[in-house]
């Protein structure tokens, strides 16, 4: 067996075993890269960390550390609120306002899971409350905050924008962003349209209808990890669903009572740290400073004037996300150092036309996103394409973004990390429903998603 072929069976044997088994796929990763390198290739310690990502590491400790920070002193909650008193609490829209909040967070670098972690509870007890389809709410949360990741200072943005430029192609931060928000934005209005007044067993949904059973179960979402019940008898719940109906959905006095928590103020600690992030966006966008360095120093001014949010804020930096790509990294460089990833492209190029091989790689990349990582795929699929992307057979920006949008729009599944979310913050008794709802909804992007991105991104620019 050649070591080209070891290599790249590890390399999907630490998927594999990442995806079945409780592990972080970037710890794997790095002993494989470890044993792989200095057995297989005769590559020494040195060499092998040699392909580690350290600007990509000190961009994702940057942007989560004050994402992090941001959630300490209130701002995330701030912003929340703030989405909802925007769309005049009105029902209708309360979907586009979490599909919106949670695309902002992610835009401004908290990593995808954390955003869905945060508004998932906020959204879905929003749509018990208001006779939302909690599918559709979930939906939207997903793809809201997938649709910001890919801001040029987004945690995948980042690393899909590094990954490019790493293999010697120039990034195209603006083509990727706007390709996954109108992607993102097409799939919510589809969505909106079908779901919005469905129920979960596909009926016409009655908003004055509240059961009782679930009125007594229903949560009101007071921070990521904190719920507690709705006040109200079923009967003042039916009545408050008739106020709803017949206002045209729009929330009046009465229903802003007790199990609506006090909408945070936005005192100086916020403002600030809102000031800071618009000139986070500013310098990197404008000025091209250093995203990773840009965030720190921005985090490090807010904690110096404003030292007690800085509490355990070390601590929710997404280590774990850090861990992830800087193993998967790490070993694909170590593949490309050893021509692994040439070769393999070479043969990937030959097999039928370029076109087929870019829908082949889009195909893999939703599928293995639904079941295991985005990020950790995006920053593999990517240098398998090089070498058919410089026969320039394709084009270079269809594919990648191509890839990016297969890659994860299908987070939405409940195997996901993003998917499990939502369902874990549905009530219990809608979860199975949920759960099956979104299983059909990821498999059916799985196959759609691709097609659909190559169809229109790929197959025109080749």
């Amino acid at each position: 067996m050649s070591a080209d072929l070891i290599g790249l069976l590890v390399l999907a044997a630490v998927f594999l075993v990442a995806t079945i088994r409780p592990i972080n796929m970037g710890a794997l990763a790095l002993v494989a890269a470890f044993v792989v390198g200095t057995t297989v290739f005769g590559v020494d310690a040195d060499g092998v960390l040699g392909g580690f990502p350290a600007s990509l590491f000190v961009i994702l400790v940057g942007v989560t550390y004050l994402f992090a920070l941001a959630k300490n002193n209130g701002t995330v909650d701030w912003l929340v609120h703030a989405a909802v008193r925007a769309v005049g609490g009105r029902v209708s829209l309360i979907p586009w306002a979490m599909f919106v909040v949670a695309g902002a967070i992610t835009a401004i670098g908290a990593v995808t899971p954390a955003a869905v972690a945060i508004i998932a509870p906020v959204a879905m007890s929003f749509a018990v409350r208001n006779r939302i389809n909690p599918v559709l709410m979930g939906f939207m949360v997903v793809q809201g905050a997938t649709a910001g990741s890919f801001s040029p200072i987004g945690v995948f943005g980042v690393i899909t924008n590094g990954v490019v430029r790493t293999n010697d192609f120039e990034p195209f931060p603006l083509q990727l962003f706007l390709g996954s928000l109108v992607t993102a934005v097409v799939m919510c209005v589809i969505a909106y349209v079908v779901y919005r007044n469905r129920d979960l067993d596909g009926g016409r949904l009655d908003r004055s209808a509240v059961q009782a059973d679930l009125s007594s179960s229903a949560m009101a979402a007071s921070g990521a990890a904190t719920r507690t019940p709705v006040t109200g008898t079923p009967q003042a719940l039916v009545e408050r669903g008739e106020r709803l109906r017949s206002s045209g959905g729009r929330r009046d006095e009465a229903d802003a009572g007790a199990d609506d928590t006090p909408a945070p103020q936005l005192d100086a600690q916020r403002g600030l740290t809102l000031a800071g992030l618009v000139l986070l966006a500013v310098l990197a966008l404008v000025f091209r400073l250093d995203v990773g360095f840009t965030a720190l120093a921005v985090a490090v001014v807010l904690t110096l004037v404003f030292p007690g949010s800085a509490k355990g804020a070390v601590d929710k930096v997404s280590w774990g996300t850090v861990l992830l790509i800087g193993g998967i990294v790490t070993y694909v460089n170590l593949l490309d150092e050893q021509g692994t990833i040439d070769r393999f492209g070479d043969s990937v190029a030959g097999f039928g036309t370029p076109l087929l091989a870019a829908l082949i790689i889009c195909f893999i990349g939703a599928v293995v996103s639904a079941f295991a990582s985005t990020t950790g795929i995006l920053g593999t699929l990517i240098p398998l394409s090089v070498p058919f992307l410089l026969a320039g057979e394709v084009g270079t920006v269809g594919l990648v973004v191509a890839l990016a949008i297969s890659s994860s729009v299908v987070d939405c599944s409940p195997f996901s990390t993003n998917g499990a979310l939502v369902v874990a913050n549905s009530e219990p008794a809608m979860r199975d429903k949920i759960f099956r709802s979104l299983m059909v909804l990821g498999m059916g992007l799985v196959v759609v998603a691709p097609l659909v991105t190559w169809l229109v991104l790929i197959v025109p620019t080749s």
